[in-house]
């Protein structure tokens, strides 16, 4: 994983998450057809929050999504989002999904979203001191 800082308009950031999404029950449903369908959901999303994919995984009930974002992404409603649209185009056409979940959600109510590591110190040191050179006139 990267270390380097990112930056906008007004502030320099680490934000790397990592968001687990369960399927409902955690039917076995994903197959990397349905997974790569998903991440592309995600990767058309993601822009309008400010979140950028750094890694995609799955397994046969599960999603692991590893992405970057910035100070003002707000991640619940991305979250919200993201599984709203992804639910009702992937049961759209996958309709095999629907024989193994009847009814109208995909992803479990829940979710688990970790902060993914930080900055190590020589790099904080490192900007400190930079925007000290960046700074003098």
């Amino acid at each position: 994983m990267s270390y380097s800082l990112d930056t906008n308009a007004h502030s320099v950031f680490l934000l790397n998450y990592h968001l687990i999404l369960v399927v409902k029950y955690r039917r076995k449903v994903f197959t990397d057809e349905i997974s790569n369908r998903a991440k592309e959901i995600f990767n058309h999303i993601a822009p309008t929050y400010k979140l950028e994919l750094i890694t995609w995984n799955h397994d046969v009930d599960h999603v692991h999504i590893l992405f970057k974002a910035q100070p003002k992404s707000e991640l619940s409603k991305f979250i919200n989002a993201y599984k709203s649209a992804s639910s009702r185009l992937l049961k759209k056409e996958f309709p095999q999904i629907k024989q193994v979940l009847w009814k109208e959600t995909f992803w479990s109510q829940s979710f688990c979203l970790l902060t993914t590591g930080g900055a190590p110190l020589e790099v904080i040191k490192q900007y400190i001191e930079n925007q000290e050179h960046n700074h003098k006139h």
